[in-house]
């Protein structure tokens, strides 16, 4: 399955992902400050989800266009079987 997302799609997964980035670097830095362990968990848990909703936005994307061949018509039984157990084990892979 070949990444390709439209202009507003890929902007709104790299904004979450330079989200994410911020987030970690913030983490870092709290932690090389000594900052407070709950403070600390808490950036990290946000920098989670935003990894987290850029990769689930992926997969969103990635089964509209792959549930449809090239000609716009609906891939056959075989092909979908198959897409789905790719597409749940990358689900997965985020959980």
């Amino acid at each position: 399955m070949d990444l390709d997302l439209a202009g507003a799609e890929l902007r709104a997964v790299l904004n979450r992902l330079r989200r994410a980035q911020g987030q970690i670097s913030g983490v870092i830095r709290m932690i090389e400050e000594g900052r407070d362990c709950e403070e600390v968990v808490t950036q990290l848990a946000a920098a989670s989800r935003a990894l987290d909703r850029a990769g689930f936005a992926i997969i969103a994307t990635g089964l509209q266009k792959c549930l449809v061949d090239g000609d716009g018509g609906v891939k056959s039984t075989e092909d979908r079987e198959e897409l789905r157990a790719r597409l749940e084990k990358l689900f997965l892979s985020l959980a």
